[in-house]
């Protein structure tokens, strides 16, 4: 990681915005086998509309299928989009490969934007200097802020995963915990790597990694409840997504442990989670605001040339603690999903 800024929570004003030129619909979503994984036309969204002409723009993610934080950025760019007058265009899979081709499908429709996540950066180095070579801006959100710049997009929005992990670790500190382990979901995914890179950084206990198959609950638990018996000193279990930590409580109760349990990124059930005193805390950066953020800035840089963060800084969205002091806060807005 490039950047070692000082954790702490930073506030950002989404900018209100209208919007601009034209729509069309982009091609299908391939996953790993080849079938269609996702694809969908937000529709229309119950909201004020700029009477500006539209202008479509396409999201690509390497989410995973059925992971609540991906739909909560979603969300945060279907508000911006409706806002805007824009068309959005969303699609996603977890392989890099197929990634790259849904950015590519996304440059022959002559989309007016794409923003795009890069959580494996050189799987997609090639396919977005196509999109800015044919005149297409690109953001970036979520993941690729080490590279972004590097890849000439014109924003970032997220957060540091190495100093958001540093910040847990440094929190570890202050609990009495001795012995961590880390859970990656997806071995080779770079803000992943980066979070649990930063918790062993500044822990002052000792960090074990641990990799489990994130779109396999039943592994996971089986492989966290194992490595849990396998080793009592554990006391502390760090995830790296909310369905992953609530796997975890369980698989700690299985596994007669009383290790307890601290993560990023939250959900509506993480949050009553931290409520009822099962999960310690989260760290949350905000997705519903990369998601809005990404697709308003591609509108002002088309209509008024802005640069977010001046094409020279990332827009941090986090890291910020959720615990039992403001989860409650918190809570109303995660029923709504969209924290």
């Amino acid at each position: 990681m490039n950047r070692t800024s000082t954790p702490g929570l930073r506030r950002i004003t989404p900018v209100v915005a209208v919007a601009a030129a034209a729509a069309l619909t982009l091609a299908g979503c391939s996953s790993s086998s080849g079938g269609k994984k996702a694809e969908e036309d937000t529709g229309d969204v119950s909201a004020g509309k700029a009477n500006t002409p539209r202008m479509t723009i396409a999201m690509v993610t390497h989410a995973p299928s059925g992971d609540t934080f991906w739909d909560t950025i979603r969300k945060g760019a279907e508000a911006a989009a409706a806002k805007d007058n824009i068309k959005l265009i969303y699609s996603n899979d977890e392989n890099a490969g197929d990634q790259a081709n849904l950015v590519q499908n996304a440059i022959d429709q002559k989309v007016d934007g794409i923003a795009v996540t890069l959580a494996k950066p050189d799987a997609l180095k090639s396919v977005v200097a196509k999109a800015e070579k044919a005149g297409i801006p690109v953001v970036g959100l979520n993941a690729g802020l080490s590279v972004w710049k590097q890849q000439g997009l014109l924003s970032f929005f997220g957060q540091d995963e190495a100093v958001s992990g540093q910040a847990l670790g440094s929190k570890l500190n202050g609990t009495g915990v001795k012995h961590a382990l880390c859970v990656i979901q997806a071995q080779g995914d770079v803000n992943l790597e980066e979070r649990c890179a930063g918790v062993k950084k500044t822990f002052s206990g000792k960090t074990d990694i641990l990799y489990v198959n994130g779109t396999d609950m039943p592994s996971v638990k089986s492989t966290i409840t194992a490595k849990l018996k396998q080793d009592s000193s554990i006391d502390e279990v760090v995830t790296l997504g909310a369905p992953i930590a609530l796997t975890a409580v369980q698989a700690v109760s299985e596994g007669g442990s009383k290790a307890k349990i601290a993560t990023f990124d939250l959900n509506k059930d993480l949050v009553s989670a931290i409520q009822k005193g099962s999960i310690q805390f989260a760290v949350d950066q905000q997705p519903y605001l990369q998601g809005y953020l990404a697709v308003d800035s591609l509108w002002l840089y088309k209509t008024n040339g802005n640069f977010s963060g001046g094409g020279e800084q990332p827009v941090l969205t986090g890291p910020a603690f959720v615990d039992k002091s403001n989860v409650d806060t918190v809570a109303k807005f995660a029923a709504k999903g969209t924290r």
